[in-house]
């Protein structure tokens, strides 16, 4: 059980720290749990639905701040040159600071590569440094999502593994519940 639970420490912190998958890294850690409780407590139904979870922040990290770039009156030129940016941005600073170096230098780098994209198809200044504002915003929003789907992903873990075995039961004893 210590490797699913490190498992979940870490998919918590990659929910914060992009540089980490972190509602693989849960569903992962929740799997490894229901096996070794030989699937008493969490079943297929539950790993499903936390699946179909993990699918959805993985959609939400590539295409909120995409759709808040192009909302933005970007080019998919522009986004591509975000991706880009951010990659190469994400890598350059990674041996500078590891971690930080790497978050810092995916988010400077997508910011340059809007910019940068936005003035070689010749705009403005300020519309390239809105397009990037816009960037920042929808990555901003994508990370508070998934930070939020990646507890509710724990919630459900812990009401399946812990609270609700032992809820029916203490309801039964406590004659709130009809026993069959």
């Amino acid at each position: 059980m210590g490797l699913a639970y490190a498992l979940m420490l870490l998919g918590l912190i990659g929910a914060i720290l992009p540089v980490l998958p972190g509602s693989l890294l849960i569903w992962v850690g929740v799997l490894v749990w229901a096996w070794a409780d030989g699937f008493s407590r969490i079943g297929w139904p539950t790993l499903l639905a936390l699946g179909g979870i993990v699918l959805l922040t993985w959609v939400n990290d590539r295409l909120l701040s995409a759709l808040a770039t192009r909302k933005a009156g970007a080019s998919w030129k522009t986004i591509a040159a975000a991706l880009v940016g951010g990659l190469i941005g994400g890598l350059v600073l990674t041996g500078v600071v590891p971690v930080a170096g790497t978050l810092a230098g995916a988010a400077l780098g997508a910011f340059a590569g809007i910019v940068l994209a936005e003035l070689a198809q010749q705009r403005p200044w300020r519309q390239a440094l809105r397009f990037g504002a816009g960037y920042c915003l929808g990555a901003l929003a994508a990370a508070f999502l998934n930070l939020f789907l990646c507890l509710l992903m724990l919630a459900i873990f812990i009401w399946q593994a812990f609270v609700a075995p032992g809820a029916v039961e203490s309801l039964a004893q406590a004659g709130m519940l009809a026993r069959g």
